[in-house]
């Protein structure tokens, strides 16, 4: 199979070349030259083998295609398990088991995986490049971290992620850099994707990402929506509909993805903070990212998302992706109210950017909806035990791992929004 650009310039890659570079040639976003149908039918087993088996049809021209199975065992070494929540029909998919609390640790775990087993011995230092708006920097830099030959710079924009989120970004040391931006997620995006189109730069230091651009991101997070449908109609004879909190586009179309391979999938609803440019779209207005606004659920910060440009190319058509898409904006007031009522609701406490789903959830049985909906819960309350604990009334337990780097010591390096600042930074 082959990866073409969506910009159409750049020669379709292999897998392993589209994982590599992170960002093709011509600055488009990577795609499957096709969605191959799934295999999968029965109950699943582990969420490594499913893994391996939705991963596989991409994987047939890899140099990694015979090591897939020991790459899924390491990336998906802990679950995703699909919990009841109190009201009938109301499922939440737990994705924050990980290292670092996080959905993304799945699949930066199976990147740092991949491209540390791509490497040849006498190829030169790689540096992955992440903009981050509060989770993906610490995921990519836990599964990064002390690898032999890869090195990792996160950007993120200063005073908009949690306190335990920065502190989760400055605590690795060795081969990872974190800088805090003077400017917003977007800002972070833009140098980002400035320094894997800069040529001349990448004569010089090779560079990768480990954003949601890149398709060692988006592939491997199809896994656990797979998992979760298949587990979900081995039991109940019935497909899964997925309300997703989104920020830059990744998970969802992660999702959409599963969907296309003909996994029990049926509808995919979008959730966001108060940066609206996703709902704005979906209910007809021309597409316009707009300057980012800082919300309480600072991971999905967001004013030009990334992926659209997946969407958009996979659907060619405006209207027929507004046809199968809606998205519903959530302000701070809802997310505090959602937080604060979710123990008598749902039986849980959420985070802030779950919070978000299940306030969609809440307008879809308002509106009669009787279908079983299940929330991604994308991050673990405890990253933002400054909102979630005033609201819920008591202390919110750290998971191991969070709490063993929230005990190391932390540092970030101040970086103006400019990229020839960065440049510099990614020259030395």
């Amino acid at each position: 199979m082959k990866f073409p650009s969506i910009r159409g310039i750049a020669r379709p890659a292999s897998i392993d070349e589209a994982l590599a570079a992170g960002l093709a040639s011509d600055g488009g976003l990577y795609v499957p030259e096709r969605f191959p149908k799934s295999a999968l039918s029965g109950p699943p087993t582990t969420l490594a083998e499913t893994a391996q088996a939705v991963l596989a049809p991409y994987f047939e021209d890899s140099s990694l295609r015979e090591q897939l199975g020991d790459i899924c065992a390491h990336a998906y070494s802990f679950p995703a398990p699909l919990r009841p929540l109190k009201g009938e029909g109301d499922w939440l998919l737990e994705l924050f088991h990980g290292p670092t609390a996080a959905f993304k640790d799945y699949a930066a775990r199976f990147l740092a995986e991949a491209l540390s087993r791509l490497r040849g011995d006498d190829a030169p230092p790689t540096t992955i490049i992440v903009a981050t708006s509060g989770d993906t920097g610490a995921a990519v830099a836990s599964a990064f971290h002390r690898r032999p030959g890869l090195n990792v710079v996160i950007l993120y924009p200063d005073g908009r992620v949690s306190p335990r989120q920065a502190h989760g970004l400055g605590c690795w040391g060795d081969n990872v850099r974190a800088f805090r931006v003077d400017g917003s997620f977007d800002d972070c995006q833009r140098l980002a994707k400035q320094a894997l189109s800069d040529e001349a730069l990448r004569r010089e230091r090779p560079l990768s990402s480990a954003n949601s651009i890149s398709l060692g991101r988006l592939l491997p997070q199809t896994a656990y929506y797979a998992h979760a449908a298949l587990q979900f109609r081995a039991a109940h004879d019935a497909p899964l509909n997925f309300i997703v909190p989104t920020g830059n586009l990744g998970n969802a179309c992660a999702a959409y993805v599963a969907k296309r391979m003909g996994l029990p999938i049926s509808e995919i609803r979008l959730a966001t903070n108060a940066n609206d440019v996703l709902p704005r779209f979906f209910a007809g207005a021309d597409y316009q990212p707009q300057a980012t606004r800082a919300t309480l659920a600072n991971a999905m910060d967001v004013g030009a998302p990334s992926n659209f440009e997946r969407l958009r190319h996979w659907y060619g058509d405006d209207d027929a992706l507004r046809a199968d898409f809606t998205a519903e904006p959530v302000d701070d007031d809802a997310i505090r109210g959602t937080i604060r009522e979710a123990p008598r609701r749902h039986g849980i406490v959420p985070c802030p950017h779950t919070a978000t789903g299940l306030h969609l959830l809440e307008h879809l049985r308002a509106e009669g909806d009787a279908r079983p909906w299940v929330v991604v819960a994308t991050a673990h309350p405890a990253k933002f035990e400054n909102i979630v604990e005033p609201l819920v009334g008591h202390a919110i337990e750290p998971p191991p791992a969070l709490a063993a780097s929230l005990a190391r010591p932390a540092l970030a390096t101040a970086l103006a929004a400019d990229y020839h600042a960065l440049r510099a930074q990614l020259l030395q």
